[in-house]
């Protein structure tokens, strides 16, 4: 008992008494089940209200007998003499058992957390949080928490007496901790207090505390305030230094893209008058195709020499026209190419030159040739979209017709190369090479001043100094022509400065080579023959330093001879030999540096020698030259941006094969039902971008009769790096750690990608070329320049494929229906007899 209820209504003013009764009627079952005797009808009557007026009585509940369960409980409002069912909303009322208590162990409760907890059960089954009350001592706990099985109640902050005082035991000087519930109240024991910080006074703990803290505060402002002072003068200062060296490449940028722009109208001059030195077809062709190949430029597709006896040639020739014949059966070239490729041996690299064999052997027929690559590319995207990777096609040239594609785009895009394309890419070429050979190269690490690649950089300061000479052709009787070179050159890339702008009107591959000229400098009445390394290089040790035009003393404006015949490329015979001299120079041949001695090798020597101080002050930082980078990559900016509009120009300008296989792409895509577009964008990447124009621009040589130097070569590969990052719907994140050359381009990169975008979406938009269109285009390069192409030596080269796999083909051909029906293998057979003793001839 003793819960407040709650008795709302009207009229409550006129009734004279009012009380609580409960009615206890014992159920029938529990008169059976009780032993101590049977249970009596009970009626409660309550105390009378504590509160009333017109509208609201409150009655404190009345007590019922113990093991209320075993009673039919009925609640009644008593109003003088008539009696009302209390209920409630949810309602009859219910009285229920007791909540029960646990005694804290040992009967004292440490005070901890600043909660008091008690356990028991029944807790909240008929008391509310705000109705529970709960005391230390004296004083109020408040109450915090009420479960079924918990009570938590925060306590005094100091600890309170107890209600009553025992003298003589000091556990009982504890307060008590009472829960009250209604009426009925639990004492559960005795609480604790941790009086140890108590005992020390407030008035001592304050300054302890405060004053250190305070004094530790303004130690702090001061030292943040020094060093926020300090780190503004830095910043400053560093600041300062960055507008300085952004400044200093700035006007350095101005004036070598000045400079640059005056020595290129001179090229452009070149250019208009004599033409870009574009390869004819063939030459492009063996290049593109063969080059790569394991025997390069000896390959005997690009020497074209067949060693056939003449009295077995007709036979020869006419069973390789029969040969052709049966590759112009579709059904036995697509068997040809699956026989292959199911062979483990058949490398990729053989697959690579493989397909190069096909395409100039079927270049008379190119819309065939179309066809065949149409056909195996169904099959080659059936197996990536079965295999669920569709974005992996066209990664790499594993197959055969990843290649005849490569090819394909090669034969397609030559002439927008020769009209377009071309001019554009041999002037970035071009700039690029003038811009390195306008500061040192290094000729034996093959690093560069001016260059885009961090890591052909020259990680030192080199002294030298431009120099113009006056050079004079033996034999020729021309003017002297004067050439811009640095007096750190080496003789030879002297020579080939020289060459380069003596034979400038000529193609490349029509110049001499520098070690089959001799320079010959005659500062008097004597003459000096001018080589790499002589008697008079410069020795150290072991090392032996390459000869330079500042070794010889060469001036400003000095007068040089070129020798192309009648002189013996052998300078030391040109001076006395020393004993041993000759024995010692072939001994050090390859023990030569030119501007930079490597690392190692100079660390070595002064290991013995230097201090580690004087190892740290000789120490080249490569970091320091990296603005270098920036420099160059200023200069040569017009002209990077200018190859990528041309080759990323949608419109007219794109060549019908790009829009003719991209279309099919497209049209593939839909019918796999592949909506994902970046694994379409990565196809159109892969089969255009990265397979043609990357290659080319890595290797100018393919397209242009050029020498292509190893340091010119390090910075097309950043340019060709640049091209392909902005191909890529990657975001590349950047950080401090990123490569040189991903951070040099990062400003840019977001334009070329949205070019690169525009102009899949410009192809898009265009219109459709026609299969009858392609073939008319195809059948015009067919016509135009089949004629001039090694197409025999290819299909006998060919042939060794059809001979080293002879079984296997065979055998392929007799279970295919549709080659039975053709005899392909009898014709095949027929062919082999014909050729049967070619290789033995060879």
């Amino acid at each position: 008992g003793g819960r407040s209820i709650n008795v709302t209504g009207q009229g409550f003013s006129l009734v004279q008494r009012f009380a609580m009764v409960v009615i206890a009627e014992p159920l029938q079952s529990w008169r059976r089940r009780r032993e101590a005797g049977p249970l009596q009808p009970v009626t409660v009557v309550g105390t009378e209200y504590t509160f009333y007026n017109d509208s609201k009585v409150v009655f404190s509940s009345p007590a019922v007998p113990e093991e209320p369960e075993a009673y039919n409980l009925t609640a009644l409002i008593q109003m003088d003499g008539h009696r009302a069912l209390l209920r409630t909303e949810a309602g009859a009322f219910e009285y229920v058992a007791d909540p029960t208590f646990e005694n804290f162990t040992g009967g004292v409760k440490k005070q901890v957390n600043k909660l008091i907890h008690a356990r028991g059960t029944n807790l909240n089954k008929a008391m509310t949080l705000h109705e529970a009350e709960a005391f230390v001592g004296a004083e109020r706990c408040i109450m915090k928490t009420l479960t079924e099985t918990d009570l938590y109640c925060e306590p005094p902050e100091v600890q309170p007496p107890p209600k009553r005082r025992q003298k003589r035991d000091t556990t009982h000087n504890l307060p008590e901790f009472i829960v009250k519930f209604g009426s009925r109240e639990w004492v559960l024991g005795r609480v604790e207090y941790d009086t140890r910080v108590s005992d020390v006074p407030l008035s001592l703990i304050l300054p302890l505390v405060i004053v250190p803290m305070v004094a530790v505060i303004a130690v702090s402002v001061y030292c943040y305030w020094r060093k926020s002072q300090q780190a503004e003068r830095e910043y400053e200062k560093i600041k300062s230094q960055l507008e300085g060296l952004e400044e200093s490449v700035r006007d350095r940028c101005k004036k070598e893209f000045t400079d640059l722009m005056i020595e290129m109208e001179d090229q452009t001059n070149d250019v208009h008058e004599a033409g870009i030195p574009v390869l004819d077809y063939k030459t492009y062709t063996d290049r593109v195709f063969f080059l790569p190949s394991k025997d390069g430029d000896k390959d005997v597709m690009i020497t074209g020499r067949l060693d056939i006896p003449e009295s077995r040639r007709p036979v020869v020739e006419q069973a390789l026209y029969q040969f052709s014949n049966l590759l112009n059966s579709k059904s036995f070239l697509v068997t040809f190419i699956h026989t292959l490729e199911s062979q483990r041996e058949f490398s990729a690299r053989a697959k690579v030159y493989f397909a190069s064999l096909l395409t100039v052997a079927l270049h008379g027929k190119l819309e065939y040739y179309t066809d065949i690559m149409r056909t195996l590319f169904l099959e080659l995207m059936e197996q990536y979209v079965v295999a669920k990777n569709p974005k992996l096609m066209l990664r790499r040239s594993e197959t055969v017709v990843e290649r005849m594609l490569s090819n394909w785009m090669s034969i397609c895009l030559y002439q927008y190369l020769k009209d377009s394309a071309g001019e554009p890419l041999y002037k970035l070429f071009k700039a690029i090479k003038h811009q390195v050979e306008k500061g040192p190269v290094d000729a034996v690490q093959k690093k560069a001043k001016y260059t885009l690649n961090d890591t052909g950089l020259l990680g030192d300061d080199v002294e030298y100094a431009p120099l113009t000479v006056s050079v004079i052709v033996q034999d020729e009787g021309a003017d002297a022509v004067p050439v811009k070179v640095l007096n750190c050159d080496t003789i030879s890339q002297v020579k080939e400065k020289i060459i380069d702008q003596v034979y400038r009107a000529r193609p490349c591959s029509r110049w001499p080579r520098a070690d089959s000229v001799v320079l010959e400098w005659r500062p008097g009445s004597t003459a000096q023959i001018l080589s790499d390394l002589d008697l008079t290089s410069q020795r150290e040790g072991r090392w032996k330093r390459i000869n330079t035009l500042m070794h010889y003393n060469v001036r400003d404006g000095a007068t040089l001879i070129l020798s192309t015949v009648g002189v013996s490329q052998q300078p030391e015979d040109s001076q006395p030999d020393l004993p041993g001299e000759r024995h010692a120079l072939l001994e050090e041949e390859n023990r030569v540096w030119h501007l930079v001695r490597p690392t190692e090798e100079v660390e070595e020597g002064r290991s013995k020698r230097g201090s580690v101080k004087e190892k740290e002050r000789t120490k080249a930082i490569t970091e320091i030259y990296l603005t270098r980078l920036l420099s160059v990559k200023g200069t040569l900016q017009q002209f990077v941006d200018n190859f990528f509009q041309s080759v990323l120009a949608p419109g007219l300008a794109v060549p019908p094969a790009v829009k003719y296989f991209f279309d099919f792409l497209d049209e593939q895509a839909e019918r796999h039902d592949i909506k994902d577009e970046d694994t379409v964008h990565i196809w159109k990447t892969n089969s255009l971008p990265l397979r043609f124009w990357v290659n080319v621009l890595k290797n100018p040589h393919f397209v242009f009769d050029v020498h292509v130097h190893e340091v010119v070569d390090a910075s097309l590969s950043v340019i060709a790096q640049t091209f392909m990052d902005a191909c890529t719907r990657t975001e590349h994140k950047l950080s401090r750690d990123s490569p040189s050359n991903k951070l040099l381009y990062a400003k840019e990169i977001s334009t070329y990608k949205k070019m690169v975008e525009d102009y899949y979406k410009g192809i898009r938009q265009m219109v459709q070329v026609s299969d009858q269109d392609m073939n008319t285009y195809l059948a015009e390069i067919s016509r135009a320049h089949t004629d001039s192409l090694n197409t025999l030596v290819a299909l006998h080269q060919l042939y060794q494929y059809t001979q080293k796999y002879y079984d296997e083909i065979i055998n392929a051909l007799e279970e295919d229906p549709a080659a039975q029906k053709m005899q392909l293998a009898f014709r095949l057979q027929q062919i082999a007899a014909a050729l049967e003793n070619k290789v033995t001839d060879l």
